[in-house]
């Protein structure tokens, strides 16, 4: 069969991982062509990417047709596959996130507090527009979407639009899982964490090696000094170890945002003043990787990518696809509608849980209720997340000041106005439902 897959956001620099993951994978999900599609902002590393994407699929000697687009609705013609993995605003956007925030004595930080609001009022709008491209263009493709915050845009996707085949996902319970296997000498396909939560917000509540249950043993070794269970992009803070024993969960890298809120910001602020924020580092980490990618020579995915903090992006990515392609009904945690899978959370929201993935997509598997101590924060973040997606959509000043001060990083009503006045402003040219 000839597959079509349309990457919207192709000129990312984490494409190639997305061609390696295509490439070995060929043998159970033969993809034909690939398009690769950004904006005329885009263009220079669009070109840039897809001649390296290529290179590599020359070298793997593989029948793919790879396509560079700036033209969206052409390419979304027929597609049975789309991925989107979009930055509205590029890393400039990302930088005034993370810096405004940090001026008020808050966390600055792409997908949580004020610059995860500020990402989805950007972005949402965005999608739901590619959505109505999808459904004309190419209704019965299936929508993977990478783009962040994941969770928020499946929710917007989820309940405001009659596009239903969307799947939200992520790198952090595969690298969660990585790092355990690690941790354990184990490999990684004798690990299973029951995942349930929300996206940057998902706990492991069980976990099984060769299905004997050793969560009281990993959650001994997290706490430890010698395992930090953390990624790039985030500082590995040492936990309490009596605080995660009590919790009697698996904490993902993101939870130190709320767990050790203080902490983190006063970290933030270190590394602001002698390196710059994480979104200046990326800039010059992508800058470099760029002029990698440009080598003529270059017919693999360099190495130095997992900096951009991207790792097993691809491993997660092309596995969900094959898997629905190929109807394998495997479990892999993905973000879905609840459906009743968590009881302490909405049917009809986005969540991030072990699913099923068939044909028809993700089936989740059903928990019941969170466990008490970690309920009420998960709720706390469903109510942002569902008041944020409005604010997106409405474009309702009021709303998005809601959904800023019922953050848990934001510490007061004064303080959310404040920072939300300042980056309505900032980011004035990618917020139109606003003006």
């Amino acid at each position: 069969m000839m597959v079509k897959v349309v990457t919207i956001g192709g000129g990312s620099s984490y494409t190639p991982e997305l061609v390696e993951g295509f490439i070995k994978r060929y043998h159970e999900f033969p993809i034909s062509e690939l398009w690769l599609v950004d904006i005329e902002e885009g263009k220079e590393k669009l070109e840039v990417v897809g001649n390296l994407a290529k290179r590599m699929i020359e070298k793997a000697d593989m029948p793919i047709t790879v396509h560079l687009s700036l033209n969206r609705r052409e390419a979304l013609v027929d597609a049975d596959f789309v991925t989107t993995q979009m930055r509205i605003g590029q890393i400039e956007a990302r930088i005034l996130d993370e810096k405004i925030p940090l001026k008020y004595e808050v966390i600055g930080q792409e997908t949580n507090g004020p610059g995860g609001l500020f990402k989805a009022l950007r972005t949402i709008p965005v999608i739901l527009d590619i959505v109505k491209d999808i459904e004309e263009l190419c209704p019965n493709a299936w929508l993977v979407n990478f783009t962040n915050p994941a969770g928020m845009v499946t929710e917007a996707v989820l309940r405001y639009s009659n596009f239903k085949k969307v799947v939200g996902l992520c790198n952090v319970p595969i690298h969660i899982r990585m790092q355990i296997a690690e941790m354990l000498d184990v490999e990684a396909d004798r690990v299973h964490i029951d995942f349930a939560g929300l996206n940057h917000m998902v706990f492991g509540l069980h976990v099984f090696v060769d299905g004997e249950e050793v969560t009281e043993k990993v959650i001994n070794r997290v706490t430890s000094k010698d395992n930090k269970m953390s990624m790039q992009n985030i500082a590995a803070l040492d936990w309490e170890p009596e605080f995660i024993q009590a919790l009697q969960a698996i904490p993902c890298p993101y939870h130190r945002y709320y767990y050790k809120t203080r902490e983190m910001l006063e970290q933030e602020k270190r590394e602001a003043l002698e390196n710059g924020c994480r979104g200046e580092v990326v800039k010059k980490l992508e800058a470099e990787l760029f002029e990698l990618y440009k080598d003529p020579t270059l017919d693999i995915k360099p190495p130095q990518l997992e900096k951009r903090g991207g790792a097993y992006y691809s491993d997660a990515a092309c596995s969900l696809i094959a898997s629905i392609y190929n109807n394998k009904g495997d479990i892999q945690p993905v973000n879905t509608r609840n459906n009743g899978a968590i009881a302490s959370l909405p049917d009809d929201s986005a969540v991030e849980i072990n699913c099923v993935i068939t044909k028809d997509g993700p089936k989740p598997i059903a928990i019941g209720d969170l466990p008490v101590a970690v309920r009420g924060l998960v709720q706390q973040i469903k109510s942002f997340e569902r008041v944020t997606c409005d604010a997106a959509v409405t474009g309702n000043y009021r709303t998005a000041l809601l959904a800023m001060t019922i953050n848990p990083l934001v510490p007061s009503d004064v303080v959310a106005k404040q920072i939300l006045d300042e980056m309505l402003e900032a980011h004035k040219a990618y917020l139109p439902q606003f003006n």
